[in-house]
């Protein structure tokens, strides 16, 4: 058997047990799944998938100061002064289209 070396990461435990959920269902122990990805690394020498922030991420309150809050609301209030309305029906269609709801 091939020489093996240890990584230690810190992760979110949230996101740990997630990922661990997803690979017991592929069958596959995380550290065969980052060894793939590793490898991937070496083989495409970049990270093998596009890394960008999602757009539209909703604001988690309780992650905001004050002000940065008071400014979110106002984003909202400057919207619906400019007539940038979706109805709460069209909303609810997308979302059932989206996710087979």
């Amino acid at each position: 058997m091939a020489r093996t070396a240890s990584i230690f990461a810190r992760v979110e435990p949230e996101i740990k047990d997630k990922a661990e959920q997803v690979f017991e269902r592929l069958g596959i122990p995380m550290s065969n799944a980052i060894d793939c990805f590793l490898r991937q690394v070496v083989y495409q020498q970049r990270i093998p998938f596009e890394i960008k922030l999602p757009r539209n991420q909703p604001v988690h309150t309780r992650d905001l100061s004050n002000e940065a809050l008071y400014s979110e609301l106002q984003l909202g209030i400057d919207d619906l002064e400019r007539g940038n309305l979706i109805a709460a029906e069209t909303v609810r269609e997308n979302l059932n289209n989206k996710y087979n709801l």
